[in-house]
């Protein structure tokens, strides 16, 4: 098997020569190409050539292509930081009261620059794999991430509470529009996957029943969008999502990418053979700062668990920091390519 066909047969549940393997790792692939995240965002070509690099360096199965947390972001208005040694970031949201969310542009992230440069890389690699490693094309915020970006956190977890309903409806259709234009648009470049990340929506911030009420329904609007396109969809969120891994099956996602605060064990016995799991090596305490040893370690205590379903993808939990060591990189995918089932 290739790796496309390693990780489709995952993501449906059959089985597979090899553990599947992917990377979370744009930081880390940038650094190990000696390109700041100004360069690497503002140019297409240098974003594909990063990926094509690990891949080919690595032996991984999958590309998960990936510039920062800001993109849709920035393409609906909220004002956004481009540090050259860190991925882009916003500090405070675009709109100060849902009672104005008309004065909000209409959604078209076509438009945004680093929509289209995001758009191109993905079109590139899957120009120079075609169909013999997966092509995940990331799609940035769910919708109720974005509206938390758009109304500043704080604002928007208090207009949870204290907003009409009707204002909280109008702002989350808002937002899941700009996230299945990204999407749609994503479905073009030829990607076999998409996803987005929808961190708020977790248990740390937010109640499984409110999670349920304002983020699983338009998570799953994004979801069906790209299912029409004809891709697999993978949704994020960070944090123990424990607490609602039963909810999120609600969306109709192939796979999850589970954060590694939520318990190994009690994910696989919600979700092993209704959904596919992608994770969660931690990687900042294990990947970034621990030994290969350590790797070792922690990656076959997880395949021990997960080696029993089809439906599993190695993954770190989160994005790798940009300073995580080959040694470590090494150590995790070797230890995946030598388990034996």
């Amino acid at each position: 098997m290739n790796g496309y066909e390693r990780m489709v047969a995952a993501l449906k549940g059959e089985p597979t020569d090899k553990i599947p393997v992917m990377l979370h790792n744009f930081m880390a692939a940038a650094a190990e190409m000696k390109i700041s995240m100004g360069q690497f965002r503002e140019s297409p070509r240098l974003i594909a050539d990063t990926f094509i690099h690990a891949v080919e360096k690595y032996d991984l199965d999958g590309i998960l292509v990936d510039m920062d947390t800001v993109t849709l972001a920035g393409a609906v208005g909220v004002p956004v930081d481009f540090p050259d040694d860190s991925p882009a970031r916003s500090h405070k949201g675009c709109l100060d009261s849902l009672e104005n969310l008309k004065s909000l542009k209409p959604v078209n992230v076509e438009n945004y620059k680093y929509i289209q440069i995001w758009l191109e890389s993905v079109r590139l690699l899957k120009e120079h794999f075609g169909n013999e490693i997966l092509v995940r094309g990331n799609c940035d915020q769910a919708p109720f991430s974005l509206a938390s970006m758009i109304r500043g956190t704080e604002p928007w977890m208090l207009d949870l509470f204290i907003a009409e309903p009707a204002q909280i409806t109008e702002m989350l259709d808002y937002c899941t529009e700009a996230s299945c234009q990204f999407i749609k648009l994503m479905a073009q470049t030829g990607a076999h996957m998409v996803s987005n990340g929808d961190s708020p929506a977790g248990p740390e911030m937010i109640s499984p029943e409110m999670y349920e009420e304002f983020a699983m329904p338009y998570e799953k609007k994004v979801v069906e969008t790209a299912h029409q396109a004809g891709m697999f969809y993978t949704l994020h969120i960070c944090g123990n999502t424990e607490l609602i891994l039963e909810h999120m099956l609600k969306t109709g996602a192939d796979a999850f990418e589970i954060d590694y605060k939520t318990n190994m064990y009690k994910a696989f016995e919600i979700l092993h053979d209704k959904v596919t799991f992608t994770g969660n090596i931690d990687p900042s305490g294990v990947l970034a700062l621990g030994t290969p040893e350590l790797v070792r370690l922690k990656t076959t205590e997880l395949l021990d668990v997960f080696s029993k379903t089809n439906r599993f993808i190695l993954n770190s939990g989160c994005a790798l920091p940009s300073t995580t060591p080959e040694a470590n990189i090494r150590a995790f995918v070797e230890t995946a390519r030598n388990y034996s089932k």
